[in-house]
């Protein structure tokens, strides 16, 4: 058994570490000292309650340490279960779900109700004050009807298929989230827009995070997500990525699938006068804060 010394030196030896790890974390924290960091929180992260905590703790810290973190959340699988739940069929083209009246009236319900609300009382738990807010308010986020071309798989024939309620940006009104961010609370958006015409939009959560990222000037996009990053074809993980190796990278079959138009909506942020987007395993706890904190990063990182 040991003895008050051995134990006293442990405590020491344990509290000299912790203060070793945060002298090491001071100049990362002076480079985003009040700073913008907007994040896409989805994928496996929001269903696990012990990695929401963490990205919860995750996020408290940056408002603490003089950064200002903007959520911006996604909610896919929620919104499935809740059509499945309530029956009402989906409809798909070309993978993308075609989303009518009923529909974006659900979304809308799941988005800006229940997980807006949670990742709030997630992070106000963990000693925050979050607000939430949707693109609807304050025009935050002016929309367009999203029209997708298609190939029929009958004809072979490229024709255009209405989308119903999915939009894309048009105009990004950021002084609702500017002045939430100025205060003490911390913005958790929903990724909604609304037309000139007043009609609600679903926007892709990657996209809606991408346009408010470039809005503001911050200085990094981050995006949670459920893979590593991006990969080389060895699938040994890509750390750094420049704008002209990430089209390389596309052009030569490296990256495919579902990383394409991930990627692409990268480098449109970067062009748009963001510092960097970085690309999160956000399974991996404090995820964000390894990415911005260390040396070591915790994705890959495109600039």
């Amino acid at each position: 058994m040991a003895d008050s010394t051995t134990k006293g030196s442990k405590k020491t030896g344990s509290a000299q570490l912790q203060a070793e790890i945060l002298t090491e974390a001071l100049p990362y924290m002076q480079r985003y000292d009040r700073q913008t960091i907007v994040v896409k929180y989805g994928g496996h992260a929001m269903g696990d309650p012990e990695l929401a905590a963490s990205f919860a703790k995750d996020i408290v810290l940056l408002k603490q340490s003089g950064v200002n973190p903007i959520v911006v959340h996604g909610g896919g699988p929620q919104i499935g279960a809740m059509l499945q739940r309530l029956d009402i069929k989906s409809e798909f083209a070309d993978g993308l779900r075609v989303t009518d009246k009923p529909t974006i009236d659900i979304v809308e319900m799941v988005l800006a109700g229940s997980i807006n609300k949670q990742i709030v009382s997630a992070i106000n738990a963990q000693g925050g004050k979050a607000c939430g807010i949707c693109g609807k308010d304050g025009n935050l986020m002016i929309a367009r009807r999203v029209k997708k071309k298609v190939v029929d798989q009958d004809s072979n024939i490229l024709k255009v298929v209405d989308l119903g309620y999915v939009g894309e940006p048009e105009h990004v009104n950021p002084q609702i989230v500017e002045t939430i961010s100025a205060s003490d609370l911390i913005p958790v958006i929903a990724p909604l827009g609304v037309s000139t015409s007043g009609e609600t939009f679903n926007i892709n959560g990657d996209t809606f995070a991408g346009a408010l990222a470039g809005a503001l000037r911050a200085k990094r996009l981050l995006l949670l997500t459920d893979v590593e990053g991006v990969l080389d074809k060895s699938g040994k993980l890509i750390k750094n990525l420049q704008i002209e190796d990430a089209r390389k990278l596309i052009a030569d079959g490296t990256i495919t699938g579902g990383m394409i138009p991930k990627i692409e909506s990268c480098v449109a942020v970067v062009e748009s006068g963001v510092d960097a987007v970085v690309i999160i395993n956000g399974r991996v706890p404090h995820a964000v804060l390894l990415e911005l904190f260390t040396e070591h990063g915790a994705g890959t990182l495109i600039a």
